[in-house]
């Protein structure tokens, strides 16, 4: 009787792979960080639960429309997360170049087929889905220079490669600028410094762009006014105006910070509840849903409630910033740097100007404001910090 000692072999080294298989499955499952994804998991879930409140009255006969519609967004975000968390780093580096062009180009397409709404262009129809290139830019705008600065590592101390990354960003800042949408290139503004940081480029060079940032504003906002050239439209100037004055127009100008700082005063410790939440149900807070969200969760479930969104944020940027520390390469900690500080800076412009303490810029709170564009990018960049931190080692650059 033969023995078929190729066959047997054959069915050997494909156990042996089988199994490889699995423990290499079981290694990535264990590397996760699993507190992070807990984190998110929670601040999704709990964002649902705000969103069910606050809409709760706005649709007559559907007191559940913008939750389920919230929720299909999030099922879509879940998809992002799952491709992100898939994708190596490295393969993201080498497509930087690919990524750029995309992120330019889909933005230059707003301005060519975006439709108009309250006087900006900001988003793209496909189909019945209406999307916000800028909200998925953040996260791309991030990946395209950490590849950019990645590839000249050994070159950081030349004031020629900040300078050349300088106008790389340049561009989709302006182009979000001029839709116009000063909150989000305030976004895209603050991921660039803090890609800029973590590369590694001298505390000089850093200084002086904060120098040249601190004169751009000065003329934006005063010299060119004064000298006859508007750069902002006229209710950013109201907007930015309100902010340094919030008493000088309560019933005009100052009107929404004025209702905004009123929800969350009359929220107090455990806050009215859905049905007694007078400043969201009757409208007199606008944009609840969506710019305000955080000033109508306030008045709705108070301090306490308050307090458990910001602690969710909290450990979700405090895990965002040890993967900085844990990236396996230099691409991927400026990747999670990048992230994590736009998500930061998103948050405490948000929940800073329902309260007065910044200006109003229309940055959505992330995982809470209602918005596809925002739930789904946020997810995805969520995806990346994972997948950066299953496939991280502790390294030193050179």
């Amino acid at each position: 009787m033969a023995i078929d000692y190729a066959g047997t072999a054959t069915e050997r080294a494909r156990t042996r792979a089988r199994r490889a298989a699995r423990l290499h499955e079981l290694s990535f499952l264990r590397r996760l960080d699993w507190v992070l994804a807990g984190a998110v998991a929670v601040l999704v879930g709990y964002g649902l639960w705000a969103i069910d409140g606050i809409t709760h009255h706005d649709v007559d006969g559907s007191p559940h429309y913008f939750l389920v519609r919230q929720a299909t967004f999030v099922a879509a975000g879940l998809v992002g997360f799952s491709v992100a968390l898939a994708l190596k780093p490295s393969h993201l580096q080498r497509l930087w170049r690919p990524i750029y062009i995309g992120t330019v180009g889909t933005m230059l397409l707003v301005f060519a087929a975006g439709p108009v709404t309250r006087g900006s262009r900001r988003w793209l129809d496909v189909g019945s889905f209406r999307f916000q290139p800028s909200e998925f830019g953040k996260l791309l705008f991030v990946l395209a220079l950490a590849g950019f600065l990645a590839d000249r590592a050994k070159r950081m101390d030349d004031p020629r490669t900040t300078t050349s990354a300088l106008m790389l960003a340049a561009l989709p800042i302006g182009l979000v600028f001029i839709q116009p949408d000063f909150g989000t290139a305030l976004v895209y503004g603050a991921a660039f410094a803090a890609v800029l940081f973590v590369a590694g480029t001298r505390w000089l060079t850093l200084a002086a762009l904060g120098v040249l940032t601190l004169i751009t504003a000065l003329c934006v906002l005063w010299l060119l006014p004064a000298a006859g050239t508007h750069v902002l439209k006229p209710y950013q100037v109201q907007r930015w105006t309100g902010f340094l004055h919030p008493d000088s127009d309560p019933a005009g100008a100052t009107y929404n910070i004025t209702q905004s700082k009123v929800a969350v005063g009359a929220g107090g410790f455990d806050g009215r509840g859905v049905a007694g939440a007078t400043q969201t149900n009757l409208s007199y807070l606008p944009e609840h849903a969506t710019d305000f969200v955080f000033a109508s969760f306030a008045e709705q479930r108070g301090f306490i409630g308050a307090t458990i969104l910001l602690l969710l944020y909290l450990l979700v940027v405090w895990r965002g910033l040890r993967i900085v520390t844990v990236a396996g390469d230099l691409f991927s900690a400026i990747v999670a740097g990048g992230i994590v500080i736009a998500f930061l800076f998103q948050i405490f412009v948000n929940v800073g100007m329902t309260m007065g303490i910044a200006p109003i810029t229309g940055i959505p709170l992330p995982f809470v404001s209602v918005g596809g564009s925002s739930m789904i990018a946020n997810l995805t960049a969520m995806g990346v910090l994972l997948s950066i931190h299953a496939r991280g080692t502790p390294f030193r650059r050179r």
